[in-house]
């Protein structure tokens, strides 16, 4: 095995320094609290500022896939075909204005809790499918990036054992677990990319093997065909409503202090997730104006082979750089990735824990069970993310997975839950199984699903599908709706317990101090009359969110002390 030996000690020592800040950080939460609590773990107490909110915001999507996806896309296809980075800094604005500010000011946990709130515990519990392969999909993307950095550190390993190493790695760090931990890393993190990055690109442009960016901008600038634009359409609204519904988005919104703390760490984000775009797509223009024949990488191997182009990134930083540049830029991208990886993995194992194990199937389970839940869920997530990582070929490949349920799906829910009140269940549940099946039924190439229906040439296909599950909430929920107040359908045909024979339901919000202002802010409603004679529905929240007295017990020690 072939072995960079100043490669493997910047690795080795950015991954230290990381998991040395998250110990450190998680350390700081721990010595605040004296009995654990999933909600100072997922969301550190709402109490991240609004300067390490933007930070950690930033970096959730300036991680290894983002930095790699968009060099490989700029030399493969040109900047013009590189929507990632715009497309999602346009998708955390759109986040700011339309969904932090109310989803914070609610006191909501997780991304599922209004649905779960408005729907019901198993409608949530289905929600967080597609949730979670969007999560898994992301997740795989970051390992594949990390595992296409050690391949070139270590050249005689194949990507599958990289992505599986790193894959141990992350579920490692990611077990010390907590949102201080990671938004203190993602500090670090951005750091190590703005630096190591900028410091490569000079030394790169200087390589005598390298022409000028400038002449050859026409090659590196890329070109799209009318032929091209309903494709390019589709995947740039794509990736703007598909980057909102993200646990991953909504775990830092939620944890800032305030709502307008929340909006406004969103807009910062989106500022700098446009300024770190640019090292890497210097890089790739770097990389396509490069006659690589005139530097030491292997002849023998095509640069513009699928494998070659996804390694892009760090074959640059290590064929044209200085070696102490570019251990220095491998080494902080490796840590970079490790620290987005534990993000995406911690936010699925959270809302595993709370929405799915807890709301549905376990109502009264402890904090400490709870825990225990999530800690598994890591380990869970992170070898599914593995998997995947190793069965896609391209990195970009991944970052559009990771999107398109979620914009087909949880994008048109999460804007009904937020903006509708009319709708309920009925609309919910029949727009999930519609959105599903015409997003299966329209084809992926990349997975091999072949097309089955197609709506035309300049029909962009994937926001149709999103188009089409919005009515869908829309109108059912509508006509059920009316159904029900018109007294067409008798009250015991309410099968799901949304609009007319609706349980007494408690959902705690809003944090607490003491035991009796913890009951207090527990909101219990209960009908005025019999549910066989509601003639108007009524929302209510679900029994589940009920707290265990083991909860409550949390509460009321923490006050005394």
């Amino acid at each position: 095995m072939v072995v960079h030996v100043g490669g493997l000690v910047a690795v080795v020592f950015f991954y230290i320094l990381i998991l040395i800040v998250g110990i450190w950080a998680g350390r700081k939460q721990k010595s605040s609290e004296k009995s654990p609590d999933t909600e100072e773990i997922m969301l550190a107490g709402r109490n991240i500022g609004l300067l390490v909110g933007i930070f950690t915001m930033t970096a959730t999507w300036v991680g290894g896939a983002y930095i790699n996806g968009t060099a490989e896309q700029v030399f493969s296809t040109g900047l013009l075909s590189c929507q990632a980075p715009l497309g999602y800094a346009i998708s955390l604005v759109v986040g700011g204005l339309l969904f932090a500010r109310p989803m914070r000011n609610a006191g909501y946990v997780t991304m599922l809790d209004p649905f779960q709130r408005k729907y019901g515990q198993r409608m949530g519990g289905l929600l967080f499918i597609p949730a979670l392969l969007g999560e898994v999909f992301w997740s795989a993307a970051i390992l594949s990036a990390l595992g296409a950095t050690i391949s070139v550190i270590f050249t005689d390993v194949s990507m599958t054992a990289s992505i599986i190493i790193s894959a141990a790695v992350v579920i490692f760090y990611t077990l010390f677990g907590g949102l201080y931990s990671v938004a203190y890393t993602d500090v670090v993190q951005l750091g190590f990319i703005f630096i190591g990055l900028w410091v490569a690109v000079p030394f790169a442009l200087r390589h005598e093997g390298v022409g000028s960016i400038v002449t050859t901008w026409p090659e590196w600038r890329g070109h799209i065909d009318k032929s091209q634009y309903v494709d390019w359409l589709d995947g740039m609204l794509l990736l703007i409503f598909g980057g909102i519904p993200w646990q991953v988005y909504f775990q830092r919104v939620l944890s800032a202090k305030s709502a307008k703390k929340a909006m406004y760490l969103s807009f910062c984000a989106a500022v700098g997730c446009i300024v770190l775009a640019m090292p890497p797509v210097l890089i790739g223009a770097i990389a396509k104006s490069t006659n690589w024949t005139m530097t030491d990488y292997d002849i023998n191997k095509d640069i513009k082979s699928p494998e070659a182009t996804k390694l892009i990134l760090p074959l640059v930083l290590l064929h044209l750089c200085p070696k102490f540049v570019a251990f220095i830029g491998l080494g902080a991208v490796s840590a970079a990735v490790m620290s987005s990886a534990d993000s995406s993995v911690l936010s699925a194992s959270s809302m595993f824990a709370r929405n799915v194990w807890k709301l549905v199937f376990r109502n009264q389970a402890s904090e400490r069970e709870v825990l225990l839940v999530m800690r598994i869920g890591i380990f869970l997530v992170g070898a599914g993310a593995a998997g995947i990582g190793i069965m896609v070929s391209s990195i970009y490949v991944l970052w559009y997975l990771c999107s398109d349920l979620v914009y087909v799906i949880l994008f048109p829910q999460l804007l009904c839950v937020v903006y509708v009140p009319h709708t309920n269940t009925y609309g919910s549940l029949s727009a999930y199984i519609i959105g599903f099946v015409i997003r299966i039924l329209i084809g992926e190439p990349s997975l091999n699903i072949p097309k089955v229906i197609s709506f035309g040439p300049h029909i962009p296909p994937k926001t149709l599908c999103m188009l089409i599950s919005l009515s869908t909430t829309l109108i059912v929920s509508l006509i059920a709706k009316l159904l029900f107040e018109k007294r067409v359908l008798a009250p015991q045909l309410d099968v799901l317990h949304c609009l007319v024979d609706i349980p007494n339901e408690v959902l705690p919000l809003k944090e607490s101090t003491t035991t009796d202002e913890l009951h207090q802010q527990y909101r219990i409603v209960k009908p005025s009359v019999p549910q066989s004679q509601l003639t108007e529905p009524t929302m209510m929240i679900n029994s589940s969110y009920l707290p265990s007295q083991d909860t409550l017990n949390t509460y009321a020690i923490s006050s005394n002390h």
